[in-house]
């Protein structure tokens, strides 16, 4: 609805699990984190501001808040 050049868009969901000591950024550090890693691939003649938007938008999906409660959420934007 923005009219944005964007040709596709795709998205890749692995889950593994590690040791919490392992993780900088968890608060508990013992026993093991569930971690989620999400990569997000864009098309087209997006601008770095239009990329970071959809990037924002893409942290408010509703599957994205419902497991970020628990495990821990790794992105990357891949070309």
């Amino acid at each position: 609805r923005k009219n944005w050049p964007r040709e596709d868009a795709a998205g890749t969901w692995r889950h593994s699990k590690m040791h919490s000591r392992d993780c900088a950024d968890c608060e508990e550090k013992d026993g093991m984190v569930d971690v989620i890693e999400r990569e997000i691939s864009l098309k087209g003649n997006l601008d770095a501001a239009q990329r970071a938007r959809l990037m924002e938008i893409a942290d408010k999906c509703p599957v994205h808040r419902t497991l970020e409660v628990g495990p821990k959420i790794r992105t990357r934007m891949t070309e």
